[in-house]
């Protein structure tokens, strides 16, 4: 497959190149300056239609979720109008669509992991712009499948288990907080979830295989949780560690609120796709150790 995706430098698209090329495919990021979300309907189809597609994959976004309410106008730019013209691209073109969202279209208090059907209630302008997005997404584009993630790191970019580990190579302990629950998920092990979804898009034109659908790491954990498992995996590989202190939200104020159950359930995925992402310590321990691997390359230098 040919397979456009939106964005250059995201933890996704990285890894989508990464395990795309492994797969035997052609990965097509496209970011600025050939396309920006924030330009005209007209320039984001130029851009996407000069590769060629089979399948678009809109991975790019505005992720900053604190950033998000001090910049409403940006995040809606780009996480709902960007995001519907790709759609509107994909629709001209006739190629199918794969559009990445977040658990953040959730408000987290229910107390079981959420399914798909569940009303949507995002209590930040990050989720409010995420969801917005995907109505618009599905309404432009019905040939698609919008995937809802949560939770991601990998061995590129920032995210908390590069943070939790540059932090532990300078303290002994790390206040971290317990009392929010969600799925870990390796970009990486999303990659190969987004390219699954996209060839069964493209080969089959059953209408069960689009929609929503909720896409994570197998298993749960708190954020402390999490860094504990970090902790044990880095030390294993000869990285460094940090004794874990366990902390209530209210302890570690955002600007922006973070729902307490971020917990996604993957039944429909599974059943319409059979696809089931690996349970978090697996995929976790792999991350760790190849980022504690002086011989590994992320972000174009060898981490130590």
């Amino acid at each position: 497959m040919r397979i456009a995706v939106t964005g250059r430098e995201g933890q996704v698209v990285r890894a989508l190149i990464e395990r795309g090329g492994a797969a035997g495919h052609v990965v097509l990021p496209l970011g600025r300056p050939e396309l920006d979300l924030t330009s005209s309907a007209a320039a984001i189809h130029a851009a996407i239609a000069a590769v060629h597609p089979d399948v678009i994959v809109s991975a790019a976004a505005h992720t900053a979720v604190d950033r998000a309410e001090s910049e409403r106008d940006l995040a809606f730019s780009i996480n709902a109008t960007g995001a519907e013209a790709v759609a509107q691209a994909a629709r001209s073109l006739g190629v199918p669509l794969v559009h990445l969202s977040t658990d953040y279209v959730f408000d987290g208090t229910k107390p079981t992991p959420y399914v798909e059907s569940d009303a949507t209630g995002p209590s930040g302008i990050y989720g409010a712009s995420k969801l917005a997005g995907e109505k618009l997404v599905r309404a432009a584009q019905p040939d698609s499948a919008v995937l809802r993630t949560a939770w991601v790191y990998s061995p590129f970019g920032a995210n908390f288990v590069k943070t939790m580990l540059r932090l532990a190579e300078t303290r002994d302990e790390l206040g971290v907080v317990a009392d929010q629950r969600g799925n870990p998920t390796s970009a990486l092990d999303i990659a190969d979830g987004v390219i699954a979804v996209a060839a069964h898009l493209v080969a089959d034109p059953d209408p069960a295989l689009r929609g929503i659908f909720h896409m994570t790491g197998g298993g749960e954990a708190s954020w402390a949780e999490l860094a504990e498992a970090i902790f044990v995996a880095s030390a294993a590989a000869g990285g460094p560690s940090a004794m874990v202190r366990a902390i209530p939200t209210t302890d570690y104020p955002t600007p922006a609120p973070r729902p307490a159950n971020s917990r996604l359930d993957c039944t429909l995925l599974e059943a319409r796709h059979g696809v089931r992402l690996r349970d978090w310590p697996m995929a976790l321990r792999a991350v760790v150790a190849r980022l504690n691997d002086p011989s590994a390359k992320t972000d174009g230098v060898s981490v130590s």
